[in-house]
């Protein structure tokens, strides 16, 4: 495993600049780049359905779109139903060759379009799922969400009151299905990324891609840092980057050394609050997330 470096500066590859400007993301916000760069792969013989989220908004107002390919709004329950009815009409109108494609966020994803997901992954549609992670319900007012990591500050769990749960596992559920593919990404690790969705672009059946997209809004940072948190959270192992294939064991892709997560966390205004014992807490559960990608000891 050859770790790639986040300091060299990367072009992206060729391809067909499909993503138009003019679009209503926020300064710094990372999923912007990765529809970029979903579409320079997939081309515009793509399709996209965008249940209620952040880049549901961010597209911009009917009749304008910065997608450049259709786009089509759905229930935020309904992203992946949406999608495989659009898959089946597709199908049976001889367009199989066109990608589906979900973009969803945490919100619909973790949790309302949960049961949507997991139906069309044990049906192993053949779509494109995209989960955008920036850990919380941002369009609607940064309220908590499943995917928001413990003690974390949001309009929900105030700093008197922080979410005393941890932030559900979906990469072990989604495996679990044991789906052709599944992988984590970051937009500071863009080779490792690209590589990614390259693949999926070429694999049949259900992929998903868990895309973690720092919120300088509701994470309380300057927009100049978002690039280096991302890093920061694959260095603290706080978002580890592997995939996963027909439901085997995970496997990183991208292996640096650790850095203490005070380095993470000391930046992002939602953990200002934290005390030692809750650092320690975060620590103690990081390590123990990352522990399924270390070496089992005999005994």
């Amino acid at each position: 495993m050859n770790p790639i470096s986040p300091e060299r500066t990367y072009a992206l590859p060729e391809g067909e600049e499909i993503l138009c400007s003019g679009h209503y993301a926020c300064p710094g916000c990372g999923v912007m780049p990765l529809a970029r760069m979903l579409l320079r792969i997939l081309g515009r013989r793509t399709v996209i359905v965008a249940p209620a989220c952040c880049f549901a908004v961010i597209d911009g107002p009917f009749p304008f779109s910065s997608t450049g390919v259709p786009l089509l709004h759905a229930a935020f329950e309904a992203g992946s139903s949406y999608a495989s009815g659009v898959r089946a009409g597709l199908d049976k109108l001889g367009e199989s060759d066109l990608h589906v494609v979900v973009i969803a966020g945490d919100g619909g994803t973790f949790d309302i379009g949960l049961q949507a997901l997991s139906a069309a992954a044990e049906r192993n549609e053949n779509l494109i799922y995209i989960c955008y992670d920036n850990e919380a319900y941002m369009n609607t007012g940064i309220q908590r969400s499943s995917a928001t990591p413990i003690r974390a500050w949001t309009t929900t769990t105030p700093r008197a009151n922080p979410k005393s749960e941890p932030k559900k596992d979906l990469g072990a559920i989604m495996i679990a299905h044991r789906i052709p593919y599944f992988a984590t990404g970051s937009l500071a690790y863009p080779e490792d990324l690209y590589a990614k969705l390259e693949r999926m672009s070429r694999t049949e059946g259900f992929r998903m891609l868990h895309y973690f997209s720092p919120c300088p809004t509701g994470w309380k940072a300057e927009a100049c840092e978002m690039v280096h948190l991302a890093r920061l959270a694959v260095e603290t192992r706080v978002f580890p980057l592997y995939e996963s294939e027909n439901g085997e064991a995970p496997r990183l892709t991208v292996d640096v050394p650790p850095q203490p997560i005070q380095q993470y966390l000391e930046i992002q205004g939602r953990f200002r609050h934290l005390t030692p014992e809750d650092s320690a807490l975060i620590q103690e559960q990081v390590d123990r997330g990352f522990a399924r990608f270390l070496p089992r000891q005999d005994g």
